[in-house]
């Protein structure tokens, strides 16, 4: 009886009138949605009454100018264009203005965003990286030392594919081989203090810094790889210099000495109107230079870290022993 009685009283609810008091409104409903606003003014954004479709220089421009959007979706987009754009015909802009806009995305936190910048920068015409080598080898280093290891692969790709587009003149920059060198022996945790001669403790740094990375064999079995093609730039027989080994036809005696160079400022690398440099900061154009500071700087810390890596096996010790053919065949015959 009681639960027929509550059930009453509640289908009776249904049917009661609620009783307003006075000032008070009725409560709306959950449902309620206010529809009091006005709009002012509606904006559109401005529309193109050309009858003509923008010309491809214009295009190409308007894009480079959008690698600074806050957006990664349109910054990736737009070097697809560039990319495009400069595979299919001549740039319509000079090589530096293009890369002073897509050098910073080399640091790009989008990971799509520095792989379509890595396609670009492929595209590019080999031919002219050689003059601006220099403008990206700094970012490319510092990519290289970020914290990211994201960042680190994606310039080392970058750095490979500088090195084999135009490796000679990278070495030959004022301040890349003793600064590229130190950058390579601190990321591969070679660097030896002058204090430390224990074996354990000499390769203490190594264990730390690659246990502290997610990856960590990936990432160094990379920058052997990246170490391997810079000592192959910088102290490898190319084949100008075996060349120059081979008899030559009488009359025509060391015929390539008296040529005119083919490399923009060919004596630069003697300073004569710039500020003084030291020895991290001087340009090393010349193979036996390249040997003398190697070994001086780095020859025992690299043939050091080999030893120890070769232990390793896999991908680690077949990585250390390309750079050790390319240390031994790079430093043969060298004598102070």
């Amino acid at each position: 009886m009681a639960a027929s009685a509550r059930k009453k009283k509640e289908k009776k609810k249904d049917f009661q009138k609620a009783k307003l008091k006075v000032g008070k409104t009725k409560a709306r409903p959950d449902s309620f949605t206010s529809t009091s606003f006005k709009a002012k003014s509606i904006v559109l954004n401005p529309q193109s009454l050309a009858t003509s479709a923008p010309s491809p220089t214009l295009q190409f421009n308007h894009h480079l100018s959008l690698l600074t959007s806050k957006s990664e979706n349109q910054r990736r987009d737009s070097l697809a264009y560039l990319t495009t754009a400069v595979a299919s015909g001549p740039l319509p802009q000079p090589l530096a203005v293009i890369l002073e806009k897509i050098r910073p995305l080399l640091l790009d936190s989008s990971h799509a965003v520095r792989q379509q910048l890595n396609k670009l920068l492929r595209a590019l015409p080999a031919e002219e990286i050689t003059s601006n080598a220099g403008s990206l080898i700094l970012l490319t280093r510092a990519g290289m030392t970020h914290l990211s290891n994201d960042v680190r692969l994606t310039a080392l790709d970058a750095f490979e594919w500088l090195l084999e587009t135009a490796g000679k003149e990278v070495v030959g920059i004022a301040g890349v081989w003793v600064k590229t060198l130190k950058c390579f022996l601190g990321l591969l945790g070679w660097q030896k203090n002058q204090d430390d001669n224990a074996e354990n403790s000499k390769w203490s740094i190594i264990k730390q810094a690659r246990a502290r990375l997610a990856g960590a064999d990936k990432i160094f079995v990379k920058q052997l790889l990246a170490l391997t093609l810079f000592l192959d730039a910088g102290i490898g027989q190319q084949e100008q210099e075996l060349s120059k080994l081979q008899p030559s036809t009488f009359p025509l005696w060391h015929t390539q000495f008296h040529m005119l160079p083919h490399r923009p400022n060919p004596y630069g690398y003697l300073n004569l109107a710039g500020a003084a440099r030291d020895e991290e900061s001087e340009a090393y154009e010349d193979r036996l230079d390249r040997q003398r500071v190697f070994k001086k700087l780095a020859l025992a810390q690299v043939e050091d870290g080999l030893e120890q890596a070769r232990k390793e096996g896999g991908e680690v010790g077949r990585a250390a022993a390309a750079l050790r053919r390319a240390v031994n065949l790079g430093m043969m015959g060298f004598v102070e």
